[in-house]
């Protein structure tokens, strides 16, 4: 019999994992697997449990947010073992499984788990570190792990705008020099990420229009400093309506990126605290991990048209 271990963050997303709990399980075990069933205890349990445990098991499943996945790949990057992954997601954005099409209702992921579609996914090298899907500094990036799991559960994806809004007239600039392919890029900015997904934060289109999630490179985007509170609310503007060309973002694609500051650089890997690093090199390890979700012409296709009905809404 094959066996599948499932670990799941009993306290994410309100908690929504105990009323599918059952039917979650029952949809494994039906499908023929022995499934060992671990709640998290504590932040990492899930990669320390995943790194003792996962050559044990023919399939890996996690349930729970951003942070919960992250620990999941990060202890089956860091083990180098090639395991077929599934993720039910229950946080509050699950932007990267969006990207995947993976369904928000828990049961209908946990079905398209032992469907055996999968699709193998880039992931990134934060120094001696691993992410998901983003990497970022500067503004509303240190918002996820600021905000109370409290507030998330009471209000969702308004308790980051929420929580985000509070850092406008705040927002400080970071003196950063950026080299990728060659070229270095040196000024003051105010925000930088580099990522592998359709959305960010909620928001389609930020790391632009041809996103692709297992193509060897990442999408960096980066907003320069504002020179006066107008010119600042004029860069958000433009960012909320997806304008990259805006004069203060600069945007490109990049296997490996490094990134100098003379000062402390506090970064976010995934929603959770990155640290503070002033030496950070980025890089993409292509097609380093198979995960259950939509085919790729199911996603292509979901993501055309979910692209077309926001465009739709912004106009």
């Amino acid at each position: 019999m094959k066996k599948l271990l499932f670990v799941f963050n009993p306290h994410s997303g309100k908690g929504q994992i105990h009323q599918h709990l059952m039917d979650i399980t029952d949809t494994f075990v039906k499908s023929g697997y022995e499934v060992t069933v671990h709640p998290t205890q504590a932040r990492n349990d899930a990669y320390e449990k995943i790194l003792s445990r996962c050559e044990d098991f023919d399939v890996i499943a996690c349930s729970g947010g951003d942070g919960t996945l992250n620990e999941t790949i990060k202890a089956l990057m860091t083990k180098g073992i090639k395991k077929p992954l599934g993720y039910i997601p229950s946080g509050t954005m699950n932007d990267f499984a969006s990207s995947l099409g993976i369904p928000k209702d828990m049961p209908e992921a946990a079905k398209l788990i032992v469907s055996g579609q999968s699709v193998v996914v880039d992931i990134g090298s934060f120094n001696n570190e691993y992410f998901t899907y983003i990497a970022g500094f500067g503004a509303f990036t240190d918002v996820s792990y600021e905000t109370s799991q409290q507030m998330k559960n009471m209000f969702g994806s308004l308790a980051y705008i929420a929580e985000g809004m509070k850092r406008l007239n705040t927002a400080k600039s970071y003196h950063v020099s950026v080299t990728h392919d060659g070229e270095t890029i040196e000024d003051d900015f105010i925000f930088g990420m580099v990522s592998n997904s359709t959305s960010v934060g909620g928001i389609k289109g930020l790391g632009g229009t041809e996103v692709k999630l297992d193509d060897g490179v990442f999408e960096v985007f980066m907003i320069r400093m504002p020179k006066t509170l107008p010119e600042l609310q004029l860069t958000i503007n433009a960012l909320l309506k997806r304008e990259l060309d805006a004069k203060y973002f600069i945007s490109f694609k990049a296997a490996s990126v490094e990134f100098h500051s003379d000062n402390d650089l506090p970064w976010t890997l995934d929603g959770e605290f990155g640290g503070n690093c002033r030496n950070v090199t980025v890089k993409n390890n292509c097609k380093a991990i198979e995960i259950f979700a939509a085919h790729k012409e199911e996603l292509m296709c979901a993501s055309a048209a979910e692209t077309a009905e926001e465009e739709t809404e912004t106009q």
